[in-house]
């Protein structure tokens, strides 16, 4: 994600010790960019990882269920769906 210059209307505050402020200015300066930016920037791009590991998911016994039925069931013939995968496309010659 780019983090344009546009109005933000959110404002998120942190504290932080001298230590870990000097540490991130000194990074963002590295990076040329300012504190806010480095620091959403970074903050964001961990927040979508973290997120996108989430591989787990519980389900009650009646849901776990009915999520076997929906695996277990035959797969609905869908007619746009098998010409799309069975004819030539655009990037096969």
């Amino acid at each position: 994600m780019s983090i344009t210059p546009e109005a933000k209307p959110a404002r998120l505050n942190i504290r932080v010790t001298q230590h870990q402020k000097e540490v991130l200015t000194r990074a963002a300066r590295a990076a040329n960019t300012t504190v806010s930016h480095f620091v959403l920037e970074k903050a964001y791009a961990e927040a979508q990882a973290l997120l996108a590991e989430q591989n787990r998911f519980v389900l009650s016994d009646a849901q776990w269920r009915e999520f076997i039925r929906a695996l277990d069931a035959p797969p609905k013939d869908i007619p746009e769906l098998r010409k799309l995968l069975t004819e030539p496309g655009v990037f096969d010659g």
